[in-house]
């Protein structure tokens, strides 16, 4: 069987989903860009990781940084895949108990990082008509919870980001709003404390998401998807 090698760019590298998806693509012999606002993390995986992946200190918040990333990267090409999965949470409150700051920021992250990321580098996609966009959504984006509002508004704005993208694409492409499911993180433990622990890990997560990712396509278009669980 002939594996195609693809091209996939990733948001939030540095930890986490991120850095499980990143490892679990190169080890399928696919390329890897990606961005992260850590430094060290990005070091670590320009290092463990030569050409032709590439990682880049990037604040996806911040549109003409992300503007100048895409100016390099699309000098081999439009990616085949985009997994816009950069994202925050905010800490546990009630809505009115959430600083303005604090809100705003999951606001550039969550909802304008994602517009960034997909302003810059998809009009080289819909020019070749093709690729696939996949935006992070949660369960927390198709239901509610108390004490994380701001992070709920961000996922829904996401799904709905998502389908009216779908319909401007062409037919050949898809943009899918992927709910990854449960997963032990950093961000999970800021909600759920020690009990996120009985969840599993990103790289045993990444087994399974990454064919899945892998998997999608024009048939998908404008669908709310979620990983199966492995």
């Amino acid at each position: 069987m002939i594996v195609l090698t693809r091209r996939i760019l990733i948001t939030g590298v540095s930890k986490g989903l991120g850095r499980a998806m990143t490892e679990g693509f190169i080890a399928q012999g696919h390329t890897v860009v990606g961005c992260a606002r850590s430094a060290v993390a990005v070091d670590e995986l320009n290092k463990a990781h030569g050409a032709p992946h590439s990682f880049q200190v990037v604040d996806v918040a911040d549109a003409a940084a992300v503007e100048n990333w895409a100016a390099e990267v699309l000098r081999d090409g439009p990616p085949d895949l985009i997994v816009n999965n950069a994202a925050l949470i905010n800490r546990n409150a009630s809505l009115w108990n959430v600083p303005t700051d604090e809100f705003s920021q999951l606001v550039d992250i969550n909802i304008k990082g994602v517009h960034h990321v997909i302003r810059a580098f998809v009009p080289a996609m819909v020019e070749q008509r093709a690729g696939v966009i996949v935006n992070f959504s949660s369960a927390w984006g198709r239901s509610v919870s108390a004490d994380v509002a701001p992070y709920c508004a961000t996922k829904w704005a996401i799904e709905g980001l998502t389908k009216a993208m779908a319909e401007e694409l062409p037919s050949s492409m898809a943009a899918v709003a992927l709910n990854p499911g449960v997963i032990d993180t950093d961000m999970l433990r800021s909600c759920f404390g020690g009990d996120a622990s009985a969840y599993s890990d990103p790289s045993r997560w990444a087994r399974n998401a990454v064919p899945y990712l892998l998997g999608l396509g024009a048939r998908d278009n404008g669908q709310s998807l979620t990983v199966p669980a492995g």
